[in-house]
């Protein structure tokens, strides 16, 4: 027996990837049904490799009574409209937006760093899945906090098209198709040519020079792992297709050797630690798509800081950034708060 559970958003990269790995996991589902907008309803998505395939409803006439679980990725505009009336309606919205993520009423939730901060959800039903870049890198703080207390980060992000969906995966594709034949590579869902290119600019901008996306970083990590870190965030665009990587430095409160942190994530939760310094000792982009975990490599001392540390993390956004997160926090629910019809 399992859980009555709705996938919101099923036709995008994201909703996408939530129905495989529900599928990979064998997560307890009595009852699935697939929603999205009206322009993809009666369409047919698959459920992962099992074979099944469930035809696509229209979320503006779905009720949601008497169904678990929701896990949400229509984007906070429908978000806004749809959350609310799920969770009303008795079924808790896992989503996957940046709308609900600094609500002091709204856990949101890494698994492996604040399990217990899901205990919360009750006060609106809602439990927020954090930006994609965020998540990788809470998992690899967690333990290096845990041992000797993070006060600093400052990190840089290389973050790739997908993670403006599928207007910025075939925006790549075609630039590069159009500078191979001559063509002009025109920027539309960028805001510069993306395409053998880096941008330092995701999202809007703010008053004092950041990016929203780089606020959310500060934010996120903050409210997730402690209040009292510090953290600064610049976060560019590459082109890549799918997997975020960032250069970490963290100051500790603490002393710890690049050895002794070798040690430490080697044995953490959600870390897959490939330090072998040498040529190709290290784990790329392209290495971690499809694989669940966060890649911690080139970890070594920071000597321009007293107790400092640099490492470099890779993870496949649409999974661990994403889609893998909300399924772990489904899990997580259910051990915890919801019972097996």
């Amino acid at each position: 027996m399992g859980y009555r559970v709705v996938v919101a958003g099923a036709t995008g990269n994201v909703g996408r990837e939530m129905l495989n790995i529900l599928a990979e996991r064998e997560f307890p589902i009595d009852e699935l049904a697939v929603v999205a907008s009206s322009r993809s309803t009666g369409d047919m998505v698959d459920f992962g490799e099992t074979g099944k395939q469930y035809k696509v409803q229209n979320i503006e006439h779905f009720d949601p009574t008497g169904w678990d679980m929701a896990l949400f990725a229509i984007g906070s505009d429908a978000t806004k409209v749809h959350a609310p009336r799920f969770a009303a309606a008795g079924c808790v919205v896992i989503d996957n937006s940046s709308l609900y993520r600094m609500d002091p009423d709204v856990p949101l939730i890494v698994p492996e760093v604040n399990p217990d901060a899901i205990d919360g959800y009750t006060a609106k039903n809602i439990i927020a899945n954090p930006n994609c870049s965020t998540a990788q890198m809470v998992v690899a703080l967690k333990p290096l906090h845990d041992a000797a207390t993070v006060k600093r980060v400052v990190v840089s992000t290389y973050q790739s098209v997908s993670g403006a969906g599928k207007e910025g995966m075939d925006e790549l594709f075609e630039q590069s198709r159009n500078i191979f034949v001559g063509d002009r590579a025109e920027p539309k869902k960028f805001t510069k040519q993306i395409a053998f290119n880096v941008i330092p600019h995701i999202d809007s901008f703010l008053d004092d020079g950041s990016t929203k996306e780089e606020w959310k970083m500060v934010v996120e990590t903050k409210k997730i792992l402690d209040p009292k870190v510090k953290v600064i965030a610049t976060c560019v665009r590459v082109p890549v297709f799918v997997g975020h990587s960032e250069s970490v430095n963290v100051e500790l409160q603490d002393e710890l050797s690049a050895e002794d942190a070798q040690k430490i994530l080697r044995e953490a939760p959600g870390v897959m630690l490939v330090d072998k310094r040498e040529d190709g000792g290290y784990v790329t982009p392209v290495e971690c798509v499809g694989d669940y975990a966060t890649f911690v490599s080139r970890v070594r001392d920071d000597a321009t800081v007293d107790n400092g540390l640099a490492f470099w993390c890779v993870s496949d956004n649409l999974r661990k950034g994403a889609a893998l997160n909300a399924v772990q926090i489904a899990e997580l629910l259910g051990r915890r708060h919801l019972k097996k019809a």
